[in-house]
């Protein structure tokens, strides 16, 4: 009896012409038909991406629950989170649109927020991205110049979106992109100036397209563009840009706008009316604009919110209501090492008097809980102690005996 060989059941080539014949239950498959059906899959893969809009598996969300999931992270500002929400919203129902008969095409809400340093800019952008699990870049503007000159160019922003998305190009091109410091591309004088504002309002113009929509060429690596680099092709039609920036000094510009003088001798308009505490609340368009923003850089950021100061009560809550509260950080941090940390309200109130005192918003919160615990951090994990407990007393003696120690240094 002759003896049998084996061949692939797809195509017929019998066993000595392929390279592989793998076998299965009652049928065999050669290597190149694996690579064959692995190109079918490729390609099928690919059509159904573009047939769903490059949307995927995002899960859209209410307004009121974007707004419920903000609330768990970030304290306050209850006006800016409302805008946001439905900027976002209002985004992504945008991307998962179908064409309609009638060819209405929603225009993108890009955003721009103004606020203090440490009220919580940085941490709304992250929030929205974890909770809508959407690629995230958060880039520095103050890095960028204009191409050619020192610095980076406006594509290598495209560059951390690709490297968040681990070069899915699908999913970069629906991510979210946040441009921190904003306020310091701002344009430099009115006045011509004999050198060029190369990391001003060159800046800005630069910007502009990448904000409305274009497809830009990405260099994959980053770093400056040269013509024997590969590009990736970005569409940035659908990438949602998040503007932040503190914009020192545009209250005096708002004031100033706000106490314009009434006719004859009166006193100033509206002037009892006024929170002089929290000024950025008043903010316009044009605000930004006399602080040096060009206005074709304004008209791509619709959305314009501000973020309220920090008063006592909203820091006392940041330190212990979020989900990553700061106090709940540390206990886990302790509980690592099998220590029971605890601390008292009294102690609480003197890191939130400290905290207003230095105005370092809720970055000087950690700046302060860092220098109280540092010893404790340092001393318990070598002893047997279980348990830390921080009152108003030990929290002022250590951090009076850290200020004292730096005093001592720098004199």
């Amino acid at each position: 009896m002759a003896k049998q060989t084996l061949e692939c059941s797809f195509c017929g080539r019998k066993k000595p012409e392929t390279d592989l014949l793998i076998a299965g239950i009652d049928a065999h498959i050669c290597d190149k038909c694996i690579e064959q059906a692995h190109g079918i899959v490729l390609e099928e893969l690919k059509a159904n991406k573009g047939s769903k809009k490059n949307v995927g598996d995002l899960i859209l969300k209410k307004p009121k629950e974007i707004r419920a999931f903000l609330d768990q992270y970030v304290i306050g500002q209850d006006q800016t989170k409302k805008v946001m929400s439905v900027a976002v919203y209002n985004h992504y129902k945008r991307l998962m649109q179908l064409q309609t008969e009638d060819d209405v095409e929603i225009e993108k809400s890009n955003i721009i927020m103004v606020g203090q340093t440490g009220t919580g800019k940085t941490l709304v952008a992250k929030t929205i991205a974890r909770m809508l699990d959407v690629p995230l870049a958060i880039v520095d503007a103050t890095v960028l110049t204009e191409a050619g000159y020192v610095g980076e160019d406006v594509e290598s922003i495209l560059t951390r979106l690709l490297q968040a998305a681990d070069y899915d190009l699908a999913k970069a091109e629906r991510g979210i992109v946040f441009i921190d410091e904003i306020d310091k591309i701002a344009r430099k004088s009115d006045n011509p100036s004999i050198t060029r504002d190369v990391s001003g309002e060159g800046v800005q113009q630069a910007l502009l397209k990448l904000l409305e929509g274009t497809v830009v060429n990405v260099p994959p690596k980053g770093g400056r563009k040269h013509p024997d680099q590969k590009f990736v092709e970005v569409n940035t039609q659908n990438i949602l840009f998040i503007a932040g920036g503190a914009f020192d000094g545009v209250e005096k510009i708002i004031s100033k706008r706000l106490n314009r003088q009434a006719v004859g001798y009166s006193t100033s308009k509206n002037v009892d009316n006024i929170d002089k505490d929290n000024l950025l609340q008043y903010i316009i368009p044009k605000d930004i604009k006399d602080f040096g923003l060009i206005p074709e850089i304004i008209g791509r950021l619709p959305v314009l919110t501000h973020m309220d100061p920090l008063d006592r009560e909203t820091l006392r809550a940041i330190l212990t209501e979020p989900k990553n509260a700061l106090i709940k950080q540390y206990k886990k941090l302790f509980s690592i090492d099998d220590v029971a940390f605890t601390i008292t309200d009294e102690a609480l109130d003197f890191i939130v008097d400290k905290a207003l005192e230095y105005k370092l918003g809720a970055r000087g919160l950690r700046s302060l809980c860092e220098a109280i615990l540092t010893d404790a951090m340092y001393d318990l994990p070598s002893s047997d102690e279980t348990e830390l407990k921080i009152d108003r007393e030990y929290a002022e003696h250590t951090l009076n005996k850290n200020l004292l120690k730096r005093l001592e240094i720098a004199s």
